[in-house]
């Protein structure tokens, strides 16, 4: 039997939501690289033009796991569900409820008329790895993830000759 829920997180799940990045950020040993806060979330999951959706898993009026989503647009695909980040607390797993969290990103990209769902996983976290085998997803060795921090992107000099 079940003993938690899932739903659409609201704006009161922030402090929350926060506190599971945060976790998070730590088990993948980069607690220093959490540049959000709790007023950013709000406003950009929350305000007027979200940027992200996020579903929570509660037990006892308590987050103890979430999903961050967001559309991508692949020019080969069309419109994907991006699963940013699925999260459950530590004393929580096993219980079912990352299968409840993903299987709702997979109803919101079935509501939403989407062309799949894409996600990144660490190549060192196994337990992650093998959770996502076991929802068929298709892991694929041959993308390299590029990236620029705000600095880099505040600091870019413009070849205007280009």
């Amino acid at each position: 039997m079940k003993d938690y829920t899932i739903r659409k997180a609201t704006r009161e799940d922030v402090p929350a939501l926060f506190r599971l990045i945060k976790e998070l950020a730590l088990f993948e040993k980069a607690p220093r690289e959490v540049e959000n806060s709790e007023e950013q979330l709000r406003k950009d999951g929350f305000g007027s033009d979200p940027l992200f959706g996020a579903y929570v898993a509660e037990i006892d009026g308590k987050v103890v796991g979430a999903a961050f989503y967001y559309w991508r647009y692949s020019t080969w695909k069309g419109k994907r569900l991006y699963l940013e980040d699925l999260i459950v607390e530590e004393d929580h797993r096993r219980k079912g409820i990352g299968n409840a969290l993903f299987n709702q990103m997979i109803r919101v990209a079935q509501e939403n008329d989407c062309n799949g769902m894409s996600l990144q996983v660490l190549e060192w976290n196994e337990p992650a790895i093998n959770f996502y085998k076991r929802q068929f997803m298709t892991l694929d060795p041959e993308w390299v993830n590029a990236h620029m921090t705000r600095q880099q992107v505040e600091s870019w000099r413009f070849d205007e000759e280009a």
